[in-house]
């Protein structure tokens, strides 16, 4: 019976490994086929190539900025603007969530501002923002922040209330205190929220510190992509946006190895 047991195990697994083959080998099929529909189209005139390049110019734009030590540069400024941003915003919004969770008058007070601080266009503080920190690297991690940290906040919050109701009167008639109920029962429960917090903040993030770089930046990817379009270079503009979702892809990546490692523990 334990043989048996063990064939099938061993036949899902194959299954579920074959899918995945087929999974990952469908995608790259799809980019190869997209690519080459893209340059045959270039090649034979049907699109501009001035305004929208083609694959083949855009991978000699790549070469020659990694070639050159250039794209490099810009591409570590924007990646510590970002992941600056990322983790002080992950770890204010968290703690204000809490805050919020432990006092309800507090947040009650505070919700409305919330609200309309999440509505609000955070590009129009753009001026502000560069009186208050100076056009450099501080405005843009401050743009990143201010982007990220209220949907940390939100999110956090939900979770943190959304904590089930039964569990949270047993540990009341038990005589927990609120410190024991927050520790042993509300951030335990809340930690599936958390990771998905921390892939909305990846995004978040980078959102941040790209338009930081749109206001005031003298290198990073968001300037290539702003110096290339003031130029009319297109195969400079999409080559760095090829950098930029390879990098968050991977920054996403990183979150997603986290929660494997999370789920596995508990």
């Amino acid at each position: 019976m334990k043989t048996e047991l063990s064939k099938e195990r061993a036949l899902y697994l194959k299954e579920k490994r074959n899918k995945k083959i087929a999974v990952n080998v469908s995608r790259a099929l799809l980019l190869v086929v997209l690519l080459g529909v893209w340059e045959l189209l270039a090649h034979l005139g049907v699109i501009d190539v001035f305004l929208m390049s083609k694959p083949s110019q855009i991978a000699v734009t790549l070469y020659d900025l990694f070639a050159s030590g250039n794209m490099l540069t810009h591409v570590l400024t924007t990646l510590y603007e970002t992941v600056a941003g990322f983790l002080i915003a992950t770890f204010l919004g968290t703690i204000i969530a809490l805050a919020l969770w432990w006092s309800e008058t507090l947040r009650k007070v505070l919700e409305p501002y919330i609200v309309v601080l999440n509505s609000l266009p955070k590009i129009a503080l753009g001026p502000i923002i560069i009186v208050w920190f100076g056009a450099g690297t501080k405005s843009i991690i401050f743009m990143a922040v201010i982007i990220t940290i209220i949907v940390t906040v939100i999110t956090m919050l939900n979770g943190f209330t959304e904590t089930e109701k039964g569990k949270l009167l047993l540990m009341r008639s038990l005589g927990a205190s609120k410190m024991q109920t927050l520790v042993k029962l509300v951030i335990p429960s809340s930690i599936p929220t958390f990771i998905s917090c921390l892939k909305i903040n990846v995004g978040m993030a980078w959102i941040g510190s790209i338009m930081g770089e749109y206001l005031v930046s003298k290198q990073g990817i968001g300037y290539l992509i702003v110096y290339g379009g003031q130029v009319f270079r297109l195969d400079l503009v999409m080559a760095s946006t090829i950098v930029l979702c390879a990098l968050a892809g991977f920054m996403y990546a990183i979150v997603a190895l986290i929660e494997k490692r999370l789920v596995n523990k508990r």
